[in-house]
């Protein structure tokens, strides 16, 4: 064991590396931004990196019989800017203690000299071990390199992983992770903010390759697995193109970020655009032909990540008695695979281009296709043409997928993976990889077509009737939903056209069905749900459902229970499949009472048929229920009027009862709060002797809270006081509703008691969203019919506090709120709301109060 050096001498050694690293960083930096070579820059670096662990090492005097080792990508020779550092130190099953103490102090210098440093401090035996129950910690130790120290017990490390080594079972468990982490990511490459490391299609779809042929001693390289016949030339040549592409991809986004990131957030993609010297077009920014091109590397390393693994599997696992079973004169069952019969299936029947998808869903027993027939697939794609699409044995089969009792969206995705569905419909290929940038969306136009299919499949699905029994009993009842599926797919078909998307969708399902000889009907349906998939949702959040109007002008709207039922399916489909933060309780129920209520003005009641009369006496039910002396509600209820009892649920109204039938008279308010009934979030009442500027000083506080309004209820009783109803939402889930509802109940009551000026709800920072997509706010208020009142509509990008500076708009104008209907689609707010006030009679006054709300909506 050498003696380390002086603690002096370590310190002056670390400052002196730390700025060597720093100036190679920043020369690595400026070679690249010349020539783009981004493998010699990972290559570079990592050579850096390991002349000065080398040094380290020395300086520190570890003893002979330990060794330095790279692991991981670091151990293959790549270091990304901001990657970190996966380092081994191997010693003997016992360490001494002044070996310890050397290593601390090893690794202490590592972190000065400026790394992000990952290590494990293990024996032979432990890695050994340790990769036996982990393919995590065998997949990092298969590119273990030795940087320092000794030799031997490297390679006797070596010898251990590659003696103990199951390429078989090391395949299987890769694939398995490789699953996992794609179900991860909604098993899609095309978010808007994928990450180039991770996501589907991203550079760990190929690593994965490379670790399982290295593994199973096929190769380290993509000329070598083709050398093998694992795959052909061109595509050994479009593997390395597209690795490039990714590789370069990540390093920018290092580079740009200065930090470690792999997701190609919005704040980076036009800065990636510009380093890869992409320009905008004048339809498209210069961040969309980046992002575009992304997806389709993507897409192809999906494609050759899919044929490589059954490649590598038959390799692996090879069959003498493998037998072919014939399932007609075009194709073959092999390996629970649909395999084509000969290479040339595709050219002599294109019309095989479509069977194979309706045969894979019909024959339970096959898994997917062979790797022979999806490249036949993807090299005959250019076949479906115009004649192609004029043939009505093609159409006939296009149709059948729809109609079939299983794997539809399965196959739909293999169609659109292999360019066949934006072939067949060339309106589909136009939206294939189309960023949106709506601020509530997630997914590229064509994967969030597929998602809203997904969803009205599930309906459908026993496994899936606990989270949808509604849908599930809807849609079990429903005839040929295979009707609901095609309107899926064209709901959004149209979109970055120009125009109204949905007019132009409608029109593209009217000639769908006709050319497809859909019947009358049907297809009658088909351009129903086209044209109005956003009516439904429109209705419910944004107006009133307790005005029997707005219940009757849907109804006539609809016409038909069918019609209605396959709406609500769609419209319940198209909402969960925008992002995971659109879909809340509160937005399904809007939209199941809207249902409800249109179904009983088609069975002939009138939209009243459940209302004033029916809701008092299920609320006198209620209160019986809790042990209410009948009559109790009587004096109370005399203090609220008609509209009370058409805006509030019977449920409302008991709890409301049992809170304020006693103190009705009360001089103080009171604020009471439980458990939202429909989900999440909370229920508050406020009860209180009007005062000024009530709703701005309720949103100011419910937001220094952290929480959001989903809905509001406004309402004067006849005596003079506010009766108030609240739906909060905890938009970060961090919010225990036990403490909440207890200091709600004494904070508000004492706030409004000594009526405390309104407080500014905490500013908090916009999202990514809002900042790089913005969207230009609206506001239109207009008189109701009955010219009794003004409905207001906002539209804008959402912030914290954005409800509060409305209300505080609204006060300063002496305007009164009735209702408010808070809808939040992501990062954006589309809010209606019923006021009066002196100053919308007044046309000079009135466009005063628009100005100033959207000068508070306009202000980032």
């Amino acid at each position: 064991m050498d003696a380390p050096a002086g603690t002096d001498a370590l310190r002056l050694l670390a400052a002196t590396l730390r700025a060597e690293l720093s100036a190679a960083q920043q020369r690595l930096r400026e070679t690249f931004e010349r020539d783009g070579n981004s493998q010699r820059l990972l290559r570079d670096r990592a050579r850096a990196v390991d002349a000065a662990l080398r040094q380290l090492w020395a300086a520190a005097g570890m003893p002979r019989t330990a060794a330095l080792v790279a692991v991981g990508g670091y151990g293959r020779g790549e270091l990304y800017p901001a990657s970190d550092v996966d380092l081994l130190f191997l010693t003997p099953s016992q360490l001494s203690p002044d070996t310890e103490s050397r290593l601390e102090m090893l690794v202490g210098l590592l972190w000065d000299i400026g790394l992000d440093i990952g290590h494990s401090v293990r024996s032979v035996g432990q890695c050994v071990e340790e990769a036996s129950r982990d393919i995590t910690v065998e997949t990092t130790l298969l590119e273990a390199r030795l940087l320092a120290g000794s030799r031997r017990m490297f390679r006797e490390l070596s010898h251990a992983l590659a003696t103990q080594r199951d390429p078989g079972s090391f395949f299987k468990a890769k694939r398995l992770e490789q699953d996992e982490r794609h179900q991860r990511y909604q098993e899609t490459p095309y978010s808007l903010e994928p990450n180039c490391k991770e996501s589907p299609g991203g550079l760990r779809d190929l690593q994965v390759i490379q670790w399982i042929a290295r593994a199973s001693q096929f190769g380290s390289t993509w000329a070598e697995l083709a050398a093998r016949g694992l795959i052909t030339p061109t595509e050994s040549r479009q593997l390395h193109r597209i690795e490039r592409f990714m590789r370069d991809t990540r390093v920018r986004l290092h580079l740009i970020a200065r930090r470690r990131e792999d997701r190609l957030i919005f704040d980076h993609q036009e800065a990636l655009a510009a380093a890869f010297g992409m320009q905008a077009t004048p339809t498209r920014r210069a961040s969309e032909v980046f992002m575009q091109r992304y997806y389709r590397s993507a897409k192809m390393i999906t494609q050759l990540n899919t044929i490589l693994l059954q490649n590598i599997s038959a390799a692996l696992f090879p069959s003498d008695d493998t037998v072919v079973q014939p399932i007609n004169a075009r194709f073959q069952s092999s390996r629970e695979l649909l395999d084509v019969v000969s290479e040339d299936v595709f050219e002599h029947t294109p019309s095989a281009l479509l069977e194979c998808f309706t045969l894979l869903q019909t024959h339970r027993e096959l898994k997917g296709m062979t790797a022979r027939t999806l490249r036949g697939l993807w090299r005959a794609r250019r076949l479906i043409d115009a004649k192609f699409r004029r043939d009505p044995q093609n159409r006939m089969l296009f149709l059948s997928l729809f109609q079939q009792t299983r794997g539809l969206v399965h196959e739909i995705r293999r169609m659109n993976q292999y360019g066949i569905l934006g072939r067949y419909l060339p309106a589909f290929g136009r939206i294939v990889g189309q960023m949106q940038h709506d601020l509530f969306h997630v997914y590229t136009v064509d994967q969030h077509i597929l998602q809203v299919m997904r969803n009205v499949r599930r309906f459908t699905m026993a496994e899936h009737a606990h989270e949808y029994p509604l849908l599930s009993r809807l849609i079990t009842a429903f005839e040929r939903r295979w009707l609901l599926y095609l309107s899926a797919l064209f709901h959004d078909i149209a979109k970055g056209r120009g125009g109204d998307h949905s007019q132009l969708g409608m029109r593209d399902a009217r000639l769908f069905c006709m050319q497809h000889g859909i019947a009358a009907d049907d297809a009658d349906l088909v351009v129903f749900l086209v044209e109005h998939h956003l009516s439904m949702s429109s209705v419910a959040q944004k107006q009133d459902l307790s005005d029997p109007d707005t219940i009757r002008a849907f109804a006539a709207l609809v016409r038909t229970e069918r019609r209605l039922t396959a709406l609500y399916i769609l419209t319940h489909a198209d909402i969960r499949g925008t992002s995971p933060k659109v879909w809340n309780a509160w937005r399904g129920k809007l939209l199941e009472d809207l249902y409800f209520s249109t179904l009983r003005v088609l069975q002939g009641e009138s939209p009243g048929a459940s209302g004033t009369p029916d809701r008092q006496e299920e609320a006198r039910h209620l209160l019986r229920y809790f042990g209410l002396r009948e009559g109790i509600e009587n004096e109370f209820w005399a203090r609220l009027d008609t509209v009370y009892f058409m805006r509030h649920e019977a449920d409302e109204i008991a709890w409301h009862t049992r809170m304020l039938y006693f103190q009705a008279n009360a001089s103080t308010p009171v604020v009471k709060a439980r458990p939202n009934q429909v989900g999440d979030g909370l229920q508050v009442m406020v009860y209180a002797p009007d005062q000024p500027d009530l709703f701005m000083r309720l949103c100011g506080f419910f937001g220094r809270l952290g929480y959001s309004i989903a809905d509001a209820k406004i309402h004067t009783t006849t005596d003079r006081h506010a009766l108030d109803s609240f739906i909060l939402l905890d938009p970060n889930r961090h919010l225990n509703s036990r403490d909440m509802i207890a200091l709600i109940e004494t904070g508000l009551a004492e706030r409004l008691q000594n009526q405390t000026l309104a407080e500014q709800p905490v500013t908090g920072r916009l999202s990514r969203e809002v900042r790089h997509f913005p969207i230009t706010p609206e506001v239109l208020i207009k008189p109701d019919e009955r010219k009794q009142h003004h409905i207001m509509h906002v539209t804008a990008a959402d912030r914290p506090g954005l409800l509060y500076s409305v209300a505080r708009v609204l006060a300063a104008h002496h305007i009164n709120l009735h209702t408010a209907k808070i809808t939040t689609l992501g990062d954006r707010v589309e809010d209606v709301f019923l006021v009066s006030g002196a100053e919308l009679e007044k046309s000079t006054t009135l466009i005063r109060l628009e100005q100033e709300l959207l000068g508070e909506l306009a202000i980032l």
